[in-house]
């Protein structure tokens, strides 16, 4: 099994990654012993900003192909997302819309869990609540997903766990969903 996990944001200091990197090898670690994990990070495939003009003129950038073959690659996805002004990130929009031109079924119907966290009580749920509504029009085969709020105060980087017993609880059945057929 191939997991493929990334932070839907271009920050370098970025939780949604970090969160994103745990869950999958909690995937393995729990699930899927022989699973190869992948973690991706958005600034690897960062481009110029989407318009129809800029397509025309210079077709598809090879990063959007890079990262749309990735899926394709993948048995199963995990995405967290960045919740900036109640939306997706730039960066995520971006490579998501380049990608979308390839193919509006971006997500090819891989096995997806979709988690969101930011600092605040919130954990980006309002960009979660899009995603995951969203899911089915780009073929994500949505198997879960979970907010998880105020990242500080329930994550402990230098362990690289949730310390939230729910929280991580939560997680591990979510997770579990990616491995069933």
């Amino acid at each position: 099994m191939k997991i493929v996990a990334f932070g839907a944001s271009s920050s370098t200091s970025s939780i949604n990654k970090e969160l994103a990197a745990f869950a999958a090898t909690t995937l393995r670690d729990e699930f899927a012993p022989n699973a190869d994990v992948q973690v991706l990070d958005l600034n690897d495939f960062e481009m110029p900003i989407y318009s129809n003009d800029r397509e025309k003129a210079d077709g598809i950038p090879t990063l959007a192909k890079q990262f749309f073959e990735t899926i394709s690659n993948a048995d199963a996805l995990i995405i967290s997302f960045a919740e900036h002004n109640g939306s997706y990130s730039a960066a995520y929009k971006n490579s998501f819309d380049w990608m979308s031109r390839i193919d509006s079924k971006v997500f090819q119907g891989k096995p997806t869990l979709m988690l969101s966290t930011s600092p605040g009580k919130g954990g980006a749920n309002s960009v979660l609540t899009s995603a995951t509504n969203s899911a089915p029009h780009f073929n994500a085969d949505l198997r879960g997903s979970l907010s998880v709020p105020s990242f500080y105060e329930n994550f402990d980087a230098a362990a690289n766990t949730l310390t939230n017993k729910e929280l991580l609880d939560a997680l591990k059945a979510e997770l579990k969903k990616l491995t069933l057929p």
